[in-house]
C-alpha cells in the first residue's frame, strides 16, 4: 500500500511550484535549502513519480507535477478553513453572521447593534464589511452577506426592510461662510453654490437621493468637485473650495474646521434601513434584527 504524503511535504512542493526556485522557497518557509530538497525527494519517493526537473539554472514542473499542483493548489486554504471551522466549534462558536454597512450606519447604528448582539449571542461570530448601497444589493442577491445597512428606501418583494433612522440633512461649510449668519438653510439658498459631493462610484445612491430632492424643488445641483471618502470631502470644504451636504448621523465626526447648518425642509433627509432576504430564516439573522430594531431610532 502506497504511503500517504504528509501535509508539510505537499506544502513544500506547492511553494516550490509557485516560486520555481529552491532558494526563494526555502526563505519563504524559513527552512534550510537542503532540508527543503529532502522534503521534495521524500514526497516524490512516497508518490512514486517525479514532480520537478531541476538543473543548476532552473526548476520546472514535470507534466505529473503540473497535474499534482493544479489538483492541490487550494489544499492549504481548504485545510486552514477546516481548522478555523473546527476551532470555532471548539471555542463554542456555532454560527457566523455576515453584516454589510455603509458610511451613514458606521458611526452609531451598526456598532451599537453589533455590541448588543455580541453580548446576547457570544457564540455567534460577526463578520463586518463596508460596502456601498448598490454593492450591498448585489451581495444580498448572491448570498454573499446575510443582512445589511443601506440607504433607503428599497422596496422589493424578495426582501424585508426596516427603517432604523431618518436623518435630517445639513449643509457643511468652511469657517466664516455667509450661510453661518442663518440658523437654517432653505434648499433654494443652495441653487448657485459650488457643491463638493462624493463621487458616483462610492456615493451613487446618496447622490441619486439628493438629486431627487433638489429636482422636486426645481433646484439644479452645481457639483464643482467630487471625492471618494468623507475625510477628503471635509478637507476640500475646510479649504474653502465649496460646501457639502451630510446627514445628521455624521455631523458629530466632522472636526473643528467646518461648520454646519440644518436644511429647513421636511423632505430633505436620508433614511437608513436594515435589509435581509425573506428566504433567509437563519436564527442569527432574526436575532440581529430584533436587536437592531429595538435600539433608539432617529426619526
Amino acid at each position: 500500500m502506497q504511503q500517504v504524503a504528509g501535509l508539510d511535504l505537499i506544502q513544500s512542493f506547492l511553494i516550490v511550484a509557485e516560486e520555481l526556485n529552491f532558494r526563494r522557497s526555502a526563505e519563504r518557509m524559513n527552512l534550510d535549502q537542503s532540508a527543503l530538497t529532502r522534503r521534495i525527494q521524500k514526497l516524490e519517493d512516497s508518490l512514486g513519480f517525479k514532480l520537478l526537473e531541476r538543473t543548476t539554472r532552473e526548476v520546472t514542473l514535470t507534466k505529473a507535477g503540473q497535474s499534482f499542483y493544479q489538483d492541490n493548489a487550494n489544499l492549504l486554504s481548504r485545510y486552514e478553513q477546516s481548522v478555523e471551522g473546527a476551532r470555532r466549534i471548539s471555542d463554542g462558536k456555532t454560527g457566523i453572521l455576515r453584516v454589510a454597512y455603509m458610511a451613514f450606519a458606521a458611526t452609531e447604528l451598526m456598532p451599537l447593534a453589533v455590541a448588543r448582539f455580541r453580548q446576547v449571542h457570544p457564540h455567534i461570530d460577526v463578520a463586518l464589511q463596508y460596502m456601498r448601497t448598490q454593492g450591498q444589493k448585489l451581495a444580498l442577491a448572491n448570498d454573499e452577506i446575510d443582512i445589511c445597512y443601506m440607504i433607503g428606501p428599497f422596496d422589493h418583494s424578495e426582501y424585508h426592510t426596516i427603517t432604523l433612522a431618518t436623518d435630517p440633512l445639513y449643509v457643511v461649510t468652511p469657517k466664516n461662510h455667509p450661510f453661518l449668519r442663518k440658523l437654517a438653510i432653505d434648499p433654494h439658498d443652495l441653487a448657485n453654490e459650488d457643491l463638493i459631493l462624493g463621487d458616483m462610484r462610492e456615493w451613487g445612491e446618496y447622490r441619486w437621493r439628493l438629486n431627487d430632492m433638489f429636482s422636486s424643488e426645481g433646484i439644479p445641483l452645481r457639483v464643482a468637485l467630487e471625492a471618494s471618502n468623507t475625510l477628503a470631502l471635509i478637507g476640500l470644504v475646510s479649504a474653502g473650495l465649496g460646501i457639502t451636504i451630510y446627514p445628521e448621523s455624521l455631523i458629530g465626526f466632522l472636526g473643528r474646521n467646518v461648520e454646519v447648518r440644518p436644511i429647513r425642509h421636511d423632505a430633505f433627509n436620508s433614511r437608513t434601513i436594515l435589509v435581509w432576504k425573506r428566504t433567509n430564516r437563519d436564527v442569527q439573522v432574526r436575532s440581529f434584527v430584533e436587536v437592531a430594531k429595538h435600539l433608539p431610532v432617529r426619526m
